[in-house]
């Protein structure tokens, strides 16, 4: 008991010499440290903050096994309306323009046949090549309103003339020499044939500038 007083008579005197030495020397700290920025303790704002965390990214379809295998692949329906009027955008162009268009060089090449002067074998299979078109043509747009095209009408007449003048050309070189005296040989006379061609060629010639001037 007598030791535990003596003990805490002790301490009494030696706190409040330990308390004036920290406390001097907190002083001093503070008295270096003015003016050289912030001296006290920082608040703990990192236990406030939450990180943020990656999400995982998620496919948007269901991958399957062989999605890029060229095997697997669908070939592209060409065949089917819907994909070549509105997949691929349908030509704007109007059937009968294409059609036409595509009649433009074989009447060309009669026109320069008889320009040219050629023999009767390559005006016949010229001639030949012209009107089977010019028949599958008609009939596709008789009766439709492409039949009254002023084209349209005018390629019948070339067709009509052409079929004409190949019989006549043809007739000529057996007849002729036969008829040549007698009224009716008249027709297969070299002149009137080549007043006949001639004629065919502004026919042709008509019917191409129409043809260009409609596409």
């Amino acid at each position: 008991m007598k030791k535990l007083v003596a003990l805490l008579i002790v301490l009494s005197f030696a706190l409040p010499s330990q308390a004036f030495f920290w406390n001097k020397k907190n002083k001093a700290l503070e008295k270096e440290l003015q003016g050289k920025g912030y001296a006290g303790s920082l608040p703990d704002i990192e236990s406030k903050v939450q990180k943020s965390k990656p999400k995982a990214a998620e496919p948007v379809f269901t991958p399957s096994d062989g999605f890029d295998n060229p095997s697997d692949l669908k070939p592209v329906p060409k065949d089917n309306p819907a994909f070549i009027d509105i997949i691929q955008k349908k030509d704007k162009t109007s059937q009968y323009t294409n059609d036409s268009n595509n009649i433009i060089p074989m009447l060309e090449k009669l026109y320069d046949c008889i320009d040219n002067n050629e023999s009767l074998q390559l005006f016949v299979s010229k001639a030949n090549v012209l009107t089977t078109n010019l028949d599958y043509f008609i009939e596709k747009y008789n009766g439709k309103p492409e039949g009254y095209y002023e084209s349209y009408r005018q390629l019948s007449e070339v067709n009509r003339y052409t079929k004409t003048i190949m019989t006549l050309r043809r007739e000529a070189v057996t007849y002729q020499r036969y008829l040549a005296y007698q009224e009716s040989g008249s027709i297969y006379n070299p002149a009137n044939i080549e007043q006949q061609l001639e004629y065919l060629k502004e026919e042709l010639n008509k019917a191409i500038l129409l043809l260009r001037e409609e596409g």
